[in-house]
């Protein structure tokens, strides 16, 4: 069973930063991508980033590229999404998410990940 775990939400001002972590754990630790997700109160779950670990391959949604970059550690156990020039329109709740039967990355197509953490807080507001 695999599990996520992430960290690194707060609050922060508009225009400030913040990095959150999606640790992989668990005997299923196989996988190739993962991606980063968010959902605001009354809206619904958006795709923001995703990564393919084999090679570093990155992709984001539009509304957050050239703000966010998605990286993943040496190990292959921790991804990374650092958030610059945060807005009042990303808060919500980020989750990361993945599946060892995905191989490939999409912020466009909705991707049937079976593993998902269990989300971590941003607040952007003054």
């Amino acid at each position: 069973q695999m599990q996520l775990v992430e960290s690194g939400g707060g609050l922060v001002q508009p225009g400030g930063s913040l990095r959150l972590s999606c640790a992989a754990s668990g005997v299923a630790r196989t996988y190739y991508t993962i991606g980063w997700f968010r959902q605001a109160p009354g809206k619904e779950r958006e795709a923001v980033s995703c990564i393919v670990t084999t090679d570093d391959s990155a992709y984001y949604a539009d509304s957050v590229k050239g703000r966010f970059t998605v990286s993943v550690d040496n190990t292959r156990d921790t991804v990374y999404l650092q958030m610059n020039s945060l807005k009042p329109e990303d808060t919500a709740t980020y989750y990361c998410a993945t599946d060892p039967r995905i191989r490939y990355c999409s912020v466009t197509e909705v991707l049937p990940y079976n593993y998902w953490g269990q989300g971590t807080q941003v607040t952007v507001s003054s």
